[in-house]
């Protein structure tokens, strides 16, 4: 049976959901190193597109070796060895398991590349970039749902996440900027231009599917303060303050809990006071940045 109840922080696995747990992990890890593979043989190597991050610096490499040297490598002789500072940079500091799973997602995605053959779906350039994008954001979005990653600046945006409590991918767009400028220069202009666009895809599509590093603000107007309270801490292990003051239509008096949550933890905790009080107010407010202690998860 799946389970009904979302798990409290600290509460052990069994062994039937760890198995479970790791199953779905590698299975998603799979699917989306295939995806990759897919991705860049059927899309950016029609395009002729460099998609930015690792995976761009590498067909940077391998496009310069092949147009100046006339020396053809396969795209793991490349894309491997780029990784191994990341790499290092995730056993460090992200967690052993979310790394181990970087690391067969990078080695998977890089070998079903120089094995898949070519597939082109559409030679419209257009079309290349906004679903080459989006299929690439997903692939890396479904790693990220499963506490693991896609390789290269993944690990760099995660890094700064976690330590920086910033979202990071904005960032790293900014960066691959600067990549496909040299692209632009040694390739040609417009590639440059329609891979900011398939980059630009990619992004949004990342902060749309996942939200871990999204904070969002819980204002909760409630008869069950201590209750409530208890249920975030539970689940969540964040912080509240109370607030007493009075409702003006029935000149009654009420208590506020103010919390910052993950925004990947809304939906699960306004289930969870629901439970406890079904006739609590919940207001929802987007956190643009916070400033101070709060708690994150760590990665295995």
């Amino acid at each position: 049976m799946f389970r009904q109840q979302p798990r409290k922080v600290g509460e052990p696995l069994t062994r039937r959901e760890w198995f479970r747990s790791e199953a779905v992990c590698f299975l998603c890890c799979s699917l989306a190193a295939v995806i990759m593979a897919f991705n860049l043989n059927s899309f950016i190597d029609t395009g002729d597109l460099f998609p930015g991050g690792f995976a761009g610096v590498t067909l940077l490499i391998l496009r310069s070796l092949e147009k100046f040297a006339g020396i053809t490598l396969p795209y793991s002789a490349i894309f491997l060895p780029l990784n191994s500072v990341p790499i290092f940079i995730g056993l460090k500091f992200l967690g052993r398991k979310f790394t181990m799973y970087s690391i067969y997602v990078t080695i998977l995605s890089s070998i079903l590349t120089d094995l898949l053959p070519s597939f082109p779906i559409t030679y419209d350039i257009l079309l290349i970039c906004l679903f080459g994008g989006i299929i690439n954001g997903a692939s890396i979005s479904l790693c990220l749902l499963v506490g693991a990653s896609g390789g290269g600046t993944d690990f760099i945006s995660i890094f700064l996440s976690e330590k920086k409590g910033i979202d990071a991918y904005n960032y790293i767009f900014a960066a691959n900027v600067v990549i496909l400028t040299a692209a632009g220069l040694l390739f040609g202009w417009d590639k440059a231009l329609y891979s900011i666009v398939y980059q630009f895809c990619t992004t949004q599509v990342i902060q749309t599917l996942f939200k871990r590093y999204d904070k969002t603000t819980l204002l909760i107007i409630t008869d069950l303060p201590n209750v409530v309270y208890a249920r975030i801490t539970d689940y969540t292990r964040h912080d509240a303050t109370l607030f007493r003051g009075e409702g003006l239509y029935q000149g009654k008096e009420k208590t506020m809990l103010y919390s910052v949550v993950n925004s990947d933890e809304v939906d699960m905790m306004i289930r969870q006071i629901r439970m406890v009080d079904p006739h609590a107010f919940i207001n929802v407010l987007k956190s643009v940045q916070i400033s101070g202690r709060f708690y994150s998860r760590p990665k295995q």
